[in-house]
């Protein structure tokens, strides 16, 4: 019995840590990091703000887990997505391409994980989901150099420009206002699909074929 009961508040316990890193990603995703605070996060969790203080003890440490909860889904959403794909070259489209659609998706919340203005504190995690993003960038092109699908590159400078130019393009300040139906979505995602893969070297014809081809996520999907 003992142990029922230590694996019931152990569930109990985890069930409370995501409740709060759900509320405060829905304010982040709402309003920006600045509305990241333990009292509205712990109203909307549904508890008290000093239980929201025994989980994390500071705004930080809350901000941390949730560039680190949002980071693993995308990256997971990129792998899958390209892991799927029938060839490397298809996969680094699919890797791009469902960034692109995630990010378009889900707008305010991609700017406040990866260039929203914030304390310096912050930054160290932020970067790391960067380095990931490049790193998972990188290992795409360098199977499709390998395949002979791409031309010989730094593959790393390559993909660290890549992750700049989608972040710009999809969340900065300089990107259009963000797509108003599914199908507007598509066409974004598509378009910055292609100037990828433009850049790196593929030729126009090929570089459409494997746009059009590549799968995206609903919005549904890509708002889960």
């Amino acid at each position: 019995m003992a142990y029922r009961r230590t694996e019931k508040v152990a569930r109990r316990l985890a069930a409370r840590h995501d409740a709060i890193i759900a509320a405060a990603r829905g304010l982040a995703a709402e309003r920006g990091m600045a509305a990241v605070q333990v009292a509205p996060v712990a109203e909307r969790a549904g508890i008290a703000a000093g239980t929201v203080y025994r989980y994390f003890p500071s705004k930080s440490e809350m901000v941390t887990a949730i560039v680190s909860a949002v980071s693993t889904r995308e990256l997971a959403a990129m792998r899958q997505a390209a892991d799927a794909a029938p060839g490397p070259l298809s996969a680094l489209a699919a890797a791009v391409a469902t960034f692109a659609a995630r990010a378009l998706v889900r707008r305010r919340l991609s700017w406040a994980i990866l260039a929203e203005p914030v304390e310096p504190e912050f930054t160290p995690v932020r970067m790391a989901y960067r380095k990931e993003l490049a790193a998972e960038i990188e290992k795409r092109i360098v199977a499709a150099i390998a395949a002979r699908h791409l031309p010989e590159q730094d593959a790393a400078l390559a993909a660290a420009a890549l992750v700049g130019a989608l972040t710009e393009g999809l969340i900065g300040p300089l990107a259009p206002h963000a797509p108003d139906d599914a199908a507007k979505t598509r066409d974004a995602a598509q378009a910055l699909t292609l100037f990828a893969l433009r850049a790196l070297g593929v030729v126009d014809a090929r570089a459409r074929g494997l746009v059009v081809q590549t799968p995206l996520p609903t919005p549904e999907e890509a708002a889960a």
